[in-house]
């Protein structure tokens, strides 16, 4: 079934479907019609006396209709009226009052009739008066003399004039006078005094009459007001009375509230359906009373209720039938209270329920026009036809009046007419026209061919089909040239043609054909729709926090069909954005520069297309660090206390959260601000501590999360009195300099510290556990005293006490000191040493006397140095190495030793002085170790099956050597490793020649020293055998081709090639993985590298080190050509700390460290020379 619905506002915006619902009832206008009034003045017509008077009649109709107008009733003769002409085509008239007619002359109730052969339209009755601004009545006013707390009333009583005036007062100099609950203006126009005050006198109290049609003015005569106060009162009876009189005005006294307006308990009110309705009560009374109001059994009306004038003034707007009621206000003060009631009954003038609809019909059809409306009281229907009451109007068969309906019967072409019904009651009338319009019109649709509709997806879409037939046609609509019949939910057909899918998709887009149809014919039309993605804002601005001359930038990065052009619109608190070059709109941005307290508020991104709307804002807050307090108070002022209260500064949108207290000494320093507390943000006082004799100032900074303010402005100064020191000095020290002296020494105290004038220091000293008196002086404001002749290293007593002119500083505690030191006169004896191991020993020695130390012991120093390598009975620079061993400590251990060495130490006691006398040196030798690696490995004179190898010394031989082992293995070209072949070589030898090799084979060696402790790291290198003799015998018989140039040209070239992929597999097989003993050799990297050799051409040496055992076969990796070696396992960082190395109580290693340490001996790495590239070439030469 095709589903038809009405048009609904909640479809689309009411407008909308007005415009569509009046296309469908309109007739064209090439079509016989009768009139229609499409314009005419208002029915309470208001006219301004010095202008032309213009009355609108404004009809339509086919054929065009003609005007008539009626004036008070009878037929209004405009011919005969010079000054009144009809507009052309148009039934207006202008009356002409510029000649000197008045308007007044013209005053009346004009009716406009508009006539065809079809029938009459007629206009509502228009009342034309011309609007009045009469002048103010003269009076004299007396003025009005009125005793302080009374109340008053000032009449205004303005000229009646049309339409009413606006009424406001002023004084002389046109300005408006204040009102207050106190002082307020009725709604009569009076001025309300609920109790006047001594400054209500005043001689110009003026009330004035706008009139806004004329524009016009009136003033009223001024008003004298004179308030006598009682005192002024008393004094003016007490100077005219003798003393024996007894009289005396009473004072003001307050008095409960009496309402003044509207008199009496209770009132009616009556008002108007959809109105304004008024209530109001103003009251005397001192204290001046507060009104309040209620509705009787119910609640005032949400949404629709106000307060005006104080609350004087009840206002509720568009009243209906529900709103009548009795309506109480109450007016108190602390003396009592009174109230009125309002009786409220609100009347209806009529308003339609329906209204008449023009009504097209086909000859034969039946129809109807119903009017219906109410009122309070209800409204009587009567109808006209024409114009003339249907009950004395033409006879028509067709037709029959049933109270507020008129039924058709089978209507003829005759029929046609124009109806009127007037539903009027004692307030108003309601005047409709409605025509019967008899056609016979085959379909015919209005709505342009091929008009192009677009939306936004999953929104409404509504295609237009207006049309008009006689009799009224059907509609249907279809989708796309050949498509079925549009059915189902997923549309809505309207009664005026309008298709309707409630939620269109982009599948929607196509054309749509509507087909009308009646008994008369057929007719269709096609128009497109379009549905274009929505406009999104993909990224919305974000609530932002922005410190003041920052910069702000919000995004607005949005997404929008390609086929429309979307306009971006910044607001600022919904309003356009200030015109300041600051501010930059970017394409999807914008960006404020500089930001300002002025800036804070909401933005607001408006994306427009012609089809949709989006939006998003964000609130921009303006944060600063806060302004500062003001004013500063100090109260409560006490010798060693004071309160400082303050009111706080803007906080710039950003809670205080802390105030922080400073204060300025300007008695000892001026212009130097110092902490003296913080209290919350919360608190805005504070009790301050004082201390005596200082010249206080305080100011107070305000801090929030921004940072903190400019310093408050100070307070006024409080200087405090003097008093004894509360404290002594602080840190006081006794250090003697030399041997025979003792420095004393102690903080001074601070200026404020004081308490007053005249600051000094008595200074006291004795030795300790000698039966001594004290010694004491009293020394200015210092900071040292040096005491002289005092034996050496000796403890002493001491104490420093404050004074100043009114006295003394408590008692001071005492502090005991030492006189000056001196180098320690003993050695350390019986030094013994204890050797671990290769690079490890420990010393011993015996404590020296304290009594010889000569002041505070700090430790033993052991000196150490290397006298000679065993193995190689050279001498060489001495470097000695220092470890200091703090406390008294008698042990202690030497690291980083080297093995087979003779070694030599001393050890020396230190104090606060110096080091004392160095103990006898003491000799020691540590055991052999492992030998570092061979100096080089290299390999000359390759032949078809022999290699050359020459080899150097290790550097660090660590002991006698014993032999070297050489061990090596062949290469094949798929880089699997042979067996391997070892030899042991003995310590004298420097070269071996190694025979019986393979030719053209490379070949892995792996070379280390040993001694009789074990084997050193080892050295690798790889080398290949020369090519077959045989294969060279062929190339020497080919001499006498190999000496032609092309053949050498040819050779060069393949060598060249050779050469390059040699040096790329090269280069390939040492960027490529490790041998298995590789990955131990790079966990322990050495920095030395070989460099390159050049007299064999082999770059560096190539490592390996995984327990010193070679590669096996099948795991060969390319080399990284470097040679790595280890320093000993015993190194001086695993006992200290850098050259400053300590050892614990228990032997750790705390001492320290001094001189240059010798490089250690390479251990447990191996090293190996890559191949060279020349010497592989010299198996293909």
């Amino acid at each position: 079934m095709m589903k038809k619905k009405s048009i609904s506002a909640s479809k689309a915006s009411l407008i909308f479907f007005l415009c569509q619902m009046i296309s469908a009832l309109d007739v064209p206008l090439d079509l016989s019609q009768p009139p229609t009034i499409t314009q005419q003045s208002p029915k309470d017509y208001i006219v301004d006396p010095r202008e032309n008077i213009v009355i609108q009649c404004e009809a339509k109709g086919k054929p065009p209709p003609s005007f008539s107008w009626t004036r008070n009733g009878t037929h209004f003769d405009i011919d005969k009226d010079a000054q009144v002409t009809m507009k052309p085509n148009s039934g207006t008239l202008v009356v002409n009052i510029m000649n000197g007619v008045k308007a007044e002359a013209y005053e009346g109730v004009y009716q406009c009739t508009a006539r065809n052969e079809r029938g009459a339209a007629i206009s509502n009755n228009i009342v034309i008066r011309p609007s009045r601004s009469p002048l103010w009545t003269k009076e004299k006013l007396e003025p009005n003399h009125v005793r302080e707390g009374d109340s008053l009333v000032l009449n205004c009583r303005p000229p009646v004039g049309l339409p009413p005036p606006i009424i406001f007062w002023m004084d002389n100099a046109f300005q408006r006078l204040p009102q207050s609950e106190r002082v307020s203006q009725g709604l009569n126009g009076d001025l309300y005094f609920s109790n006047v005050q001594p400054e209500d006198t005043r001689e110009d109290y003026i009330c004035y009459a706008r009139f806004n049609h004329t524009q016009t003015i009136q003033q009223k005569q001024p008003i004298s007001v004179k308030v006598f106060s009682m005192d002024s009162l008393n004094d003016t009876i007490a100077a005219n009375l003798s003393d024996t009189d007894i009289y005396g005005a009473k004072p003001v006294t307050e008095r409960p509230p009496v309402l003044l307006t509207p008199t009496g308990s209770t009132s009616n009110k009556v008002e108007l359906r959809g109105n304004v309705l008024l209530l109001e009560c103003i009251a005397a009374g001192l204290p001046t009373p507060v009104i309040r109001w209620i509705k009787e059994g119910g609640e005032l009306p949400a949404n629709r209720t106000f307060f005006e004038n104080f609350k004087k003034t009840l206002k509720i707007i568009d009243v209906s039938e529900a709103d009548s009621g009795n309506y109480k206000c109450i007016a108190r003060n602390i003396l009592g209270s009174t109230h009125h009631v309002i009786s409220v009954t609100v009347k209806a003038s009529p308003y339609w329920i329906t209204a008449p609809r023009n009504l097209v019909l086909s000859p034969g059809e039946d129809g109807t026009l119903i009017c219906r409306a109410n009122g309070n009281p209800k409204p009587s229907i009567s109808w006209l036809t024409n114009g003339v009451p249907i009950a004395i109007a033409p006879e028509d068969p067709s037709r029959k009046v049933d109270g507020d309906t008129i039924i058709f019967s089978a209507v003829q072409e005759r029929s046609s007419a124009v109806y009127q019904c007037n539903a009027s009651n004692e307030y108003g009338y309601l005047l409709a026209n409605a025509f019967v319009n008899v056609l016979a019109e085959p379909p015919r649709i209005l709505t342009p061919a091929n008009k192009l509709y677009q939306v936004i997806a999953d929104s409404p879409a509504l295609i237009d089909c207006a049309y008009f037939g006689s009799p009224k046609p059907e509609i249907e609509w279809f989708k796309g040239v050949k498509g079925s019949i549009l059915r189902g939910n997923e549309y809505v057909f309207h009664d005026n043609g309008t298709l309707e899918i409630p939620v269109a998709q982009k599948d929607s887009t196509g054309t749509y054909t509507c087909v009308a149809r009646n008994k008369l014919g057929k007719t269709q039309n096609e128009v497109q729709l379009e549905v274009k993605d929505p406009t999104m804002i993909i990224k919305q601005p974000e609530y932002k926090v922005i410190q003041r001359s920052a910069q702000a930038s919000f995004e607005c990065v949005i997404k929008h069909d390609p086929t429309l052009l979307p306009t971006v619109i910044w607001l600022k608190d919904n309003n356009e954005l200030p015109d300041d070059e600051r501010f930059l709109v970017g394409k999807d941005n914008l960006t404020i520069m500089n930001v300002t307290d002025k800036d804070d508020g909401t933005y607001t991104c408006i994306v427009n297309t012609t089809l949709d709307s989006v939006s998003a804002s964000a609130v921009l807050t303006v944060v600063a660090r806060p302004n500062p307090p003001l004013d500063l108070e100090l109260t409560g002022q006490l010798e060693r206390s004071i309160e400082l209260s303050w009111v706080p500064g803007e906080e710039n949108n950003s809670p205080i959260t802390n105030f922080v207290i400073e204060y300025e000494d300007g008695l000892h320093e001026p212009g130097v601000w110092h902490y003296q507390t913080e209290v919350p943000g919360s608190q805005t006082t504070v009790q301050l501590k004082l201390s005596p004799y200082v010249n206080y100032s305080f100011r107070v900074i305000a801090v929030n999360e921004i940072g903190r303010s400019q310093p408050s402005e100070p307070s006024e100064q409080y200087l405090t009195k003097s008093a004894n020191p509360d404290e002594n000095p602080s840190n006081v020290q006794g250090i003697g300099s030399e041997p025979d002296n003792l420095v004393i020494t102690w903080e001074s105290l601070k200026g404020f510290q004081s308490n007053g004038p005249g600051l000094q220091y008595k200074v006291s000293w004795r030795q300790k556990d000698v039966d001594d008196e004290w010694t004491s002086v009293v020394v200015a404001n210092v900071s040292k005293y040096i005491v002289s002749g005092t034996p050496t290293f000796v403890p002493y007593e001491i104490k420093v006490q404050a004074l100043n002119d009114l006295g003394y500083a408590p008692e001071p505690s005492e502090v005991i000191g030492h006189s000056g030191e001196d180098l320690p006169m003993v050695a350390p004896g019986n030094v013994q040493v204890h050797v671990i191991n290769s690079t490890l020993a420990k010393v011993h020695w015996d404590p020296v006397p304290l009594k010889s130390v000569r002041g505070h012991l700090q430790g033993y120093k052991v000196y150490y140095w290397k006298v000679q390598s065993l193995s190689r009975r050279s001498k060489r620079h001495v470097e000695k190495k220092i470890l200091t061993f703090r406390g008294n400590k008698t042990f202690g251990m030497l690291p980083g030793l080297e093995p087979y060495s003779s070694y030599k130490l001393n050890v020396r006691v230190v104090n606060g002085k110096g080091e004392g006398p160095a103990s006898p040196d003491k000799m020691f030798k540590t055991p052999e170790g492992v030998p570092s690696s061979p100096s080089f490995l290299k390999i000359t004179n390759p032949t078809l099956d022999s290699l050359t190898l020459e080899w150097g010394s290790p550097t660090h031989p660590n002991g006698v050597l014993t032999s070297y082992i050489l061990k090596f293995q062949p290469i094949n070209n798929t880089h699997e490793l042979g067996p391997l072949v070892e030899i042991r070589i003995p310590a004298n030898e420097s070269s071996l020649i190694l025979k019986n090799l393979n030719y053209s084979t490379r070949y892995k060696f792996y070379f280390n020293a040993q001694t009789s402790v074990g084997s050193g790291s080892q050295i690798t290198e790889e080398a290949v055998t020369i090519m077959d003799e045989g294969k060279m015998a062929m190339a020497s018989r080919q001499v006498d081709i190999a000496t032609q140039g092309w053949f050498i040209g040819l050779m060069c070239a393949v060598a060249l090639l050779i050469l390059i992929l040699l040096i790329v597999c090269f280069i390939r097989r040492n960027k490529g993985g490790k041998y298995p003993v590789k990955e131990k050799e790079d966990a322990h990297a050495d920095p030395e590298i070989q460099p390159m050799k050049e007299d064999d051409g082999t770059f560096g040496e190539y490592s390996d080190a995984e327990d010193h055992k070679p590669l096996k076969k099948g795991s060969r990796t390319p080399s990284d050509r470097t040679v790595k070696k280890e320093d000993s396992d015993d190194s001086l960082v695993d006992y200290g700390e850098g050259v400053n190395g300590q050892f614990n109580e228990d032997g750790s290693f705390i001492g320290q460290y001094s001189g240059k340490k010798e490089k250690e001996p390479a251990e447990g790495n191996e090293s190996s020379e890559a191949p060279s590239p020349v010497n592989a070439m010299n198996s293909f030469v």
